[in-house]
């Protein structure tokens, strides 16, 4: 019996305790901002939350919501609040929003308390913590990657010129311009220049050589020979040849330089020679129109030059596959210990 009365007794002080503060302040809301605060609730508390515009006039918006969104009570252009009391259904977070859209700073009395809702609730802990959340997901994605890379030989250039002697000083007729252009893909490409018949019986030889060769035999190139093993590796199987005639030759790589050379004036090139004959692997230039011009400087006899170009060209075939791609968020998350 003398449990009961002192359980009794200890009931009726709770009770006589009324509202509990938990926060009791003045707030500045500065102009086109807003102030946030949270509390925790138990379930069968009661809210009692007053409001006073003490400067600056009415606050745009108030709001109290239980989180995650689901909202108990919003006004509008609020000047005074005394004692707005809400039940809570559940143990939870609320949040307080105070909101200011105009050009000038307000001041405002809040007072936010809570009521428990019987002697097991007197000691809940209202203050919210936050911790780090990290949310994972798949987000479909494509994906660009190489289906196919095809390597072949293209053939450029091969031919025999006549080129006439310089015995007309004035004409032009001991020069002769070849051009091509550089396929798409162009990775390296090889040249051969060669004077006479020993130059062209050099280039057939080196050639016909090569094509009984077990590196010709093992590559899977379509057009790979001589100049295609010069122009990928560098690898040169012409044999330097003896005899009087020999060319000049500039390579070009615009036509108006081209055209100076056709008239005899000042131009630029990126590569030359005077020579019997020659073989090179060309890193460079690797896209556009190149011009060759061949000049034959003997007074009397004109020359024969075999001339021979090819080029490397690499394509490749693209395809898109679909794909996932993990993405991960991070946020900040309230909750109570209690």
């Amino acid at each position: 019996m003398i449990l009961l009365c002192l359980m009794a007794c200890r009931g009726g002080f709770v009770f006589a305790l009324g509202p509990m503060d938990l926060a009791e302040n003045t707030l500045k809301v500065s102009e086109h901002s807003e102030q946030v605060f949270y509390y925790g609730f138990a379930a069968g508390d009661q809210l009692v939350f007053s409001f006073k515009a003490v400067k600056g006039g009415a606050l745009t918006e108030l709001e109290i919501s239980e989180l995650p969104a689901s909202a108990s009570f919003m006004d509008y252009n609020v000047k005074k609040l005394e004692n707005k009391t809400l039940r809570i259904p559940r143990t939870g977070i609320y949040k307080f929003r105070f909101s200011n859209t105009t050009n000038s700073d307000k001041v405002c009395n809040v007072r936010i308390q809570r009521i428990p809702a019987g002697p097991a609730t007197v000691d809940f802990n209202s203050s919210v913590y936050w911790h780090t959340v990290q949310d994972t997901v798949y987000l479909p994605s494509q994906e660009k990657y190489l289906m196919r890379r095809d390597t072949m030989a293209q053939t450029l250039v091969e031919r025999v010129m006549k080129i006439g002697s310089s015995s007309i000083i004035s004409g032009t007729g001991n020069k002769e311009l070849i051009d091509f252009t550089l396929p798409r893909g162009t990775v390296s490409w090889s040249y051969y220049i060669g004077v006479g018949s020993e130059g062209q019986k050099a280039f057939s030889q080196a050639k016909s050589g090569f094509l009984n060769s077990a590196a010709a035999t093992a590559s899977h190139i379509p057009g790979y020979g001589t100049m295609a093993a010069l122009a990928l590796y560098g690898f040169n199987a012409f044999s330097l040849i003896q005899g009087e005639d020999n060319v000049k030759f500039w390579f070009m790589v615009n036509a108006t330089n081209a055209s100076m050379f056709k008239y005899g004036k000042k131009f630029s090139c990126f590569k030359q020679g005077d020579v019997l004959n020659d073989a090179a692997q060309m890193k460079k230039p690797l896209a556009g129109r190149v011009y060759l011009g061949l000049l034959n400087d003997n007074l009397i006899e004109s020359i024969n030059v075999t001339v021979s170009v090819t080029a490397i060209v690499v394509t490749e075939q693209n395809s898109v596959r679909n794909n996932k791609v993990m993405s991960i968020t991070s946020r900040k998350e309230p909750y109570l210990k209690n």
